[in-house]
């Protein structure tokens, strides 16, 4: 029998052997959650633009035909997109800046913060949002984009981040692991 049964490698939780910056406590939220949370988010952006136009824009986002029939439908395919695209952004930035989250991650307990678990500043938002355009583009940005951060968001190489965490210098945390203070400065 060994001395000792017990071997401790390394101590401290995920998110703190992961992120040298990260507090004590902090743990990182699991890819799954994340995925769920942005697809409840984008069906909530498409259930309000479609209660606001009587069921009109969501049939025609991916409605390609519109294209051939003329100026007049290309122009309305062009609208429908331009609309769904400023709603994700408003929608992503402003819930952001108001709750430092969406409201899917809030449902889920999940926290955007920085590196070291402190809250994002309201600058920080837009650019976050700008950049998770991505994801809505038809085939490409779910296939390509989509699989590939979902695949890096639970990966230990790419330290739990998604490219829009890494570039944004942010990572997704568990809400109730995160400092006192920084819980009390969520919403």
């Amino acid at each position: 029998m060994a001395d000792d049964p017990v071997t401790i490698v390394k101590g401290g939780t995920l998110a703190q052997n992961i992120l040298g910056s990260a507090p004590d406590g902090m743990l990182i939220a699991p890819a799954w959650k994340r995925v769920l949370a942005f697809m409840l988010d984008v069906m909530l952006i498409s259930i309000v633009l479609s209660f606001f136009t009587r069921g009109e824009i969501m049939p025609n986002l991916l409605n390609i035909e519109m294209l051939t029939e003329g100026g007049r439908y290309t122009a309305a395919f062009l609208m429908n997109w331009f609309v769904f695209g400023a709603a994700f952004y408003l929608y992503f930035k402003y819930t952001g800046q108001t709750m430092g989250r969406s409201l899917a991650q809030r449902g889920f307990r999940i926290a955007i913060v920085h590196d070291n678990g402190t809250v994002l500043e309201g600058h920080h938002w837009g650019p976050r949002a700008l950049a998770k355009m991505v994801y809505i583009i038809p085939f490409i940005g779910w296939l390509w984009f989509g699989l590939r951060d979902t695949f890096n968001a639970g990966s230990t190489s790419n330290e739990y981040r998604t490219g829009i965490d890494r570039k944004h210098h942010t990572v997704a945390a568990v809400d109730w692991s995160l400092p006192s203070e920084t819980r009390l400065r969520l919403r």
